[in-house]
């Protein structure tokens, strides 16, 4: 288990709520630890081996993906990594990405191909999501038939924020911001039908874009349990909240109990570690077909 990183011996780019990133010149290093945060805030109990299993998800999905869009990954591999962290290099083993240095889109692409989470609640009060006006009579989880692209600010520290499109080209222009919706929500169509067939709905999920040398490329992680929503298809009925196989069962958890969602965050059970951990698992057993070795259950 990984819960921190501190190398000194290199220079720390960024610390994130579930990543230590450092600066190689002109690549990253994201090392992907166990921490999982819920409601913008770090837990206090890690999931052990979460880390391994959300790089091994990314990375299956940046190969899977990349005649569509390039996206920012050099190497996974041990020897590639920087000759001072030789000795530290078995605790990474499977959990960092050498990834390509580049100006990051300061936006949450967001995709939504079901109504749940932040978007069911706005729906309820607005019949609308981000701006996006949706039909009336909708149910809680119902497939909104075309998937809808809603951006968020990216908080450093605290929450995201919601936004409608006119703010996103405000921001950063028309075309760029029509050219990552249009990508944002071509990946959503590709990696969602893929996961139906595996017995998995991608409700919805988030990427992340940046420039390198003129061109739109996809970055951080993609399509993983921390940054979707994943339902089982067998036992999806909308008009009610999903079973998942992502942190939501964290959420749900947390959600139950008396924390008013600010730091410090509650340790979690035993029982809620355990079976969070294993929900990781199994969505990467059914998406790729094949089990992750170095896990224990």
């Amino acid at each position: 288990m990984l819960e921190n990183t501190e190398f000194k011996q290199l220079k720390l780019f960024k610390k994130g709520k579930v990543r230590d990133v450092y600066d190689l010149g002109d690549r990253l290093l994201m090392i992907a630890t166990d921490r999982i945060s819920c409601f913008d805030v770090i837990l206090p109990t890690p999931i052990p081996d979460k880390g391994k299993i959300l790089t091994k998800i990314s990375l299956f999905w940046f190969s899977f993906l990349k005649d569509l869009v390039p996206n920012h990954i050099i190497s996974s591999e041990i020897k590639d990594l920087p000759a001072e962290l030789t000795a530290e290099s078995n605790g990474l083993k499977d959990r960092f990405m050498i990834v390509k240095k580049c100006q990051v889109i300061p936006f949450e692409c967001v995709v939504r191909g079901y109504i749940s989470g932040s978007g069911w609640k706005e729906y309820k009060n607005s019949q609308s999501i981000c701006g996006i006006k949706l039909p009336v009579g909708l149910r809680e989880s119902e497939d909104l038939s075309q998937p809808i692209f809603t951006p968020a600010t990216k908080a450093e520290i605290g929450h995201d924020e919601n936004v409608d499109f006119e703010y996103m080209k405000n921001s950063i222009g028309a075309e760029l911001s029509e050219k990552i919706r249009d990508l944002s929500i071509s990946i959503y169509h590709k990696a969602a039908s893929f996961a139906k067939e595996k017995g998995i709905i991608i409700a919805d999920t988030k990427f992340e874009f940046g420039m390198l040398d003129g061109k739109l490329i996809l970055v951080d992680e993609v399509l993983t349990p921390d940054s979707s929503r994943f339902w089982p298809a067998n036992s999806f009925e909308p008009g009610r909240s999903q079973v998942s196989f992502d942190k939501q069962f964290v959420r749900d958890y947390l959600e139950s109990s008396s924390w008013d969602k600010t730091p410090p965050a509650p340790e979690l059970p035993t029982e809620v570690v355990e079976k969070t951990r294993k929900k990781y698992k199994q969505v990467y057993k059914q998406l790729t077909g094949t089990e992750i070795s170095f896990l224990n259950v």
